[in-house]
């Protein structure tokens, strides 16, 4: 099978990573540098003229988007109507592309949105193009992680700035929502505030983190203050 490119798109960030077996290793990554100034389409037009990973003639690709999202149960999913409900609970992000994304697992569609001119650069560079929320392969090991004892958890995944914080019950999810997260004791604050509105045990459940955690140590001994379990897993993306 044809190798796939993984390209990750947030406010700050664009990289690329795929599989090199050619190299020896399983994965190549590259980070391109993002020019200031210029817009997420112009910076990507620049890397697939210039990114090492990029003139290697991929033709599939899976974009990786870290715009804010909105999750909705599958049953209760509308494709005619999704727009309409992404910019009425989203705002300010009028004037781009909103794109859906299914999680059969979870029971849920991720709705989320990506710029329209930055889109139709994807789009035409690559014959076949996967959007996926950038938080979706942390969703899917962690639900996987959730299953291990009977402890309710809550997670934190941070990345960008940003934490977001999910749990599950059973094959759906219980709570997901995202928060600004670049000073550690805001980010304790939200997650104790989730925590408090789940009703989770201080002595029982658990709170899991992952991702680039600001001030860690600092982070996780303020959480273990009100929580005895308190465990980073070492997973990013």
């Amino acid at each position: 099978m044809e190798e796939k490119l993984y390209i990750r798109i947030s406010s700050n960030c664009l990289s690329f990573a795929v599989g090199d077996d050619q190299l020896g290793n399983p994965l190549a990554y590259e980070d391109y540098p993002i020019r200031n100034g210029i817009a997420m389409a112009a910076n990507m037009r620049n890397a697939l003229k210039n990114g090492e990973l990029l003139t290697r003639g991929y033709q599939r690709a899976t974009v990786l988007i870290g715009s804010p999202l909105m999750l909705v149960p599958i049953q209760e999913f509308n494709e005619d109507e999704m727009t309409t409900s992404y910019h009425y609970t989203i705002t300010g992000m009028e004037g781009n592309q909103v794109i859906h994304f299914e999680i059969p697992n979870l029971n849920a569609v991720a709705v989320f949105c990506i710029n329209k001119d930055l889109k139709a650069v994807i789009d035409e560079h690559f014959a076949y193009v996967q959007y996926i929320p950038l938080a979706y392969p942390i969703w899917n090991n962690m639900h996987r992680h959730s299953h291990m004892g009977v402890r309710k958890k809550l997670y934190a995944y941070f990345h960008d700035k940003r934490m977001e914080v999910f749990s599950f019950d059973k094959n759906r999810f219980k709570f997901c929502n995202s928060f600004d997260a670049d000073n550690a004791h805001d980010a304790v604050y939200y997650i104790l505030y989730v925590w408090q509105q789940l009703g989770y045990d201080a002595k029982h459940d658990e709170i899991h983190l992952s991702g680039i955690v600001p001030e860690r140590q600092w982070t996780e001994e303020a959480l273990h203050h009100y929580v005895q379990k308190v465990e980073v897993i070492n997973f990013e993306c």
